[in-house]
């Protein structure tokens, strides 16, 4: 075999592992019973460790192979193995609530971990081809994902929104790639950053597929004014969905935004800094403002899940090194606490009821103490109160905006973050200061999952007091 070519295909054998696997998975699940799901879930966690060990022994430095499509970097490796231990703790979350409602099937996972997949080709794409591949193979998944529960008519309208608003977003980045291409001849990255920096920065032409590219990363973030499908979607999907979707995918549109953005666009960031600082400033105020009203939690967090991302993009909009690190780390922090508040839902719901309404969690103090207090470590960390991670996130984005003269953009994100604020110390007021309702029952959820959420909300303090071991491991992955 030419030595080129092995080379090639032991810097992708991560990705080749986990799609062999996922087809293992698919396969045997064709011949178990109801009885027998354990195996698929068993098989789906074995998965995401086989993987998980690969992307660990793959060398340091940047590898560039598959003639520039295909980047093995510090941060393709860091956002895989973030990746996989987010979507392990999703499936150990997810099983008893799915077994309690009869999901508990082979499509779940698998669909998921071809879901994955996608989010490993976005995070080591080289070329646009790849990113959009990428992009397709994840979202396809999610749609299906979206309306996984069959029976139930919100979640097929659900799929249904999402879909049609992702095709045409789709369809919005794929014809921002075409004119990008028509400029630059080009689809590779490295190539496109080059002809860019040699004056292709301010043709017309370039800006306007930059307008259109901009415009269909910003629906799959879900930033303000294109955010209209995150509501319906999180409340529409059955909690384990939402879980997912509120989490690992930022993981991938934070790898599609750096590479299009910074690594073939950085030389164009005068052109796109102006309209991120729209995306980001509108999304932090509408995401806050709107999630005060909300009686849903599923759908308060959608709107928290898009001021988030308007901080997120902060970090973009610096344009610096720096504000890429505060991004991502902003991005692992997001996931770590997103994942811990959705699973607080899946704690508390039962069949036949589901835990999302803001009510729900009257008087949680009362009855579970512990988790009330987990709960309040999740709230007033994504709040960003000190000393959770939270609030290192918020403060390294807005020293990264500082730091480029945006004082105006840092007040504006520091004032929203107040009115952010009281929709989670209400949260905190219904569980401490309410009395129980009558109907209220105790929490039935397993030892395995209180033991996983118990960590997750401790690991946002942790990561708060000692968060110079993240962003020491983030400047490594990000030099």
């Amino acid at each position: 075999m030419n030595v080129n070519l092995a080379n090639s295909l032991a810097l992708a054998a991560p990705e080749m592992v986990l799609l062999l696997l996922t087809c293992v998975v698919l396969l045997v699940d064709l011949f178990l019973s109801d009885r027998h799901r354990q195996v698929t879930y068993l098989l789906a966690i074995g998965t995401l460790l086989a993987t998980a060990v690969m992307v660990a022994g793959l060398p340091e430095g940047r590898h560039v192979v598959f003639s520039g499509m295909f980047v093995i970097d510090g941060v393709a490796k860091f956002l895989k193995l973030v990746a996989c231990g987010t979507v392990a703790a999703v499936f150990l979350y997810s099983r008893d609530y799915l077994i309690q409602r009869g999901l508990f099937r082979g499509e779940y996972f698998v669909l998921a971990l071809f879901a994955l997949l996608g989010l490993f080709v976005m995070t080591s794409a080289g070329s646009l081809l790849t990113m959009y591949m990428g992009i397709e193979v994840l979202a396809l998944s999610q749609y299906a994902l979206v309306a996984f529960d069959r029976d139930s008519p919100i979640a097929a309208e659900s799929a249904m929104k999402y879909f049609v608003l992702g095709a045409i977003a789709s369809g919005s980045l794929l014809y921002g790639i075409s004119i990008v291409y028509g400029v630059t001849g080009t689809f590779d990255l490295a190539a496109l950053a080059e002809r860019v920096n040699a004056g292709a920065a301010t043709n017309v032409g370039l800006l306007l597929g930059l307008a259109f590219m901009l415009a269909g990363i910003a629906f799959k973030f879900g930033a303000v004014p294109f955010h209209m499908w995150i509501p319906d979607v999180y409340h529409g999907a059955p909690t384990s969905v939402t879980m997912f979707l509120g989490a690992a995918p930022k993981l991938a549109y934070f790898a599609l935004a750096l590479r299009v953005l910074t690594e073939g666009l950085g030389g164009a960031v005068g052109a796109w800094q102006d309209m991120v600082i729209v995306l980001s400033v509108l999304s932090i105020a509408v995401g806050n403002v709107v999630a005060v009203a909300q009686t849903n939690l599923k759908r308060m967090l959608a709107y928290s899940t898009i001021s988030n991302v308007g901080f997120i993009l902060l970090g973009f909009l610096a344009g610096t090194p720096g504000g890429y690190r505060a991004a991502l780390f902003y991005t692992v922090a997001y996931v770590l606490m997103a994942v811990g508040s959705f699973a607080m839902i899946v704690l508390l719901s039962r069949k036949g009821f589901e835990a999302d309404r803001i009510e729900d969690f009257k008087g949680l103090a009362q009855r579970e103490p512990w988790f009330a207090w987990m709960m309040l470590f999740l709230m007033v960390s994504t709040a960003g109160v000190p000393p959770f991670v939270g609030f290192f996130s918020k403060l390294y984005v807005i020293q990264a905006v500082l730091d480029v003269g945006l004082t105006w953009v840092a007040i504006v994100a520091l004032l929203f973050s107040v009115v952010g604020a009281f929709y989670y110390l209400r949260i905190i007021k219904v569980m401490f200061f309410e009395a129980p309702a009558d109907d209220q029952v105790p929490v039935s959820a397993g030892p395995a999952l209180k033991l996983l959420l118990s960590i997750n909300a401790l690991a946002v303090l942790a990561l708060g007091i000692f968060n110079g071991s993240l962003v020491a491991t983030i400047a490594h992955a990000m030099p």
